[in-house]
């Protein structure tokens, strides 16, 4: 079994934040593998298992906010034995232009708390990710979490459900490939070209 993570915080006035890239992710998942509605499970919406590329894989949104996120991965991958590296965390980056996606095997979190809380509560730093690039702030100086809580912009917005499938692309390599593999495709500047 697989878990596929998206981090985000829970609220109607978050929905189109940066910050909330992952949810969004793993929202546009649900619907394209038909995984139905989620439950209140392991201090977050969870779907049950839906099978894609032959493997068993679960979606789940932590409600936990941001920077408590490693408190339900943790207890979800207890409950169901799943080990780190079949656990993929999508967050934002605003290291990455937006729709800029990479995927790494393991690493730091860059600063990123969500993922941070992920590490902290799994144990280790080989959990792997997708970072969905959000911007860099437009404003010189812009703190960066006011940025994060900033909602995409309409063009962005547009462009979205181009990003989504490329980020469902992303996942299913990963699935299907391995993550280094995978990583090769997804890393390379044509993946998610926006022009």
């Amino acid at each position: 079994m697989r878990l596929i993570v998206g981090l985000g915080n829970p609220g109607p006035q978050y929905v189109w934040t940066r910050h909330n890239a992952g949810w969004l992710v793993v929202d546009h998942l649900a619907r394209a593998w038909g995984a139905g509605s989620p439950k209140d499970r392991f201090k977050s919406l969870f779907w049950d298992p839906a099978c894609v590329e032959g493997e068993a894989c679960c979606l789940m949104k932590p409600t936990t906010y941001m920077n408590l996120s490693g408190l339900a991965v943790a207890e979800a991958a207890r409950y169901f034995k799943v080990p780190p590296e079949m656990i993929m965390v999508i967050y934002d980056d605003v290291a990455l232009p937006f729709g800029r996606l990479r995927m790494r095997d393991r690493g730091s979190a860059g600063g990123q708390k969500g993922m941070a809380s992920v590490i902290a509560s799994l144990g280790t730093c080989e959990v792997p990710r997708l970072r969905i690039g959000v911007g860099s702030p437009e404003v010189p100086g812009m703190d960066l979490a006011k940025w994060v809580l900033s909602c995409l912009s309409e063009k962005e917005i547009g462009s979205w459900p181009f990003v989504a499938r490329c980020a469902e692309d992303a996942i299913g390599l990963w699935i299907k490939l391995g993550v280094e593999k995978a990583m090769c495709r997804v890393n390379s500047k044509d993946f998610c070209h926006l022009g």
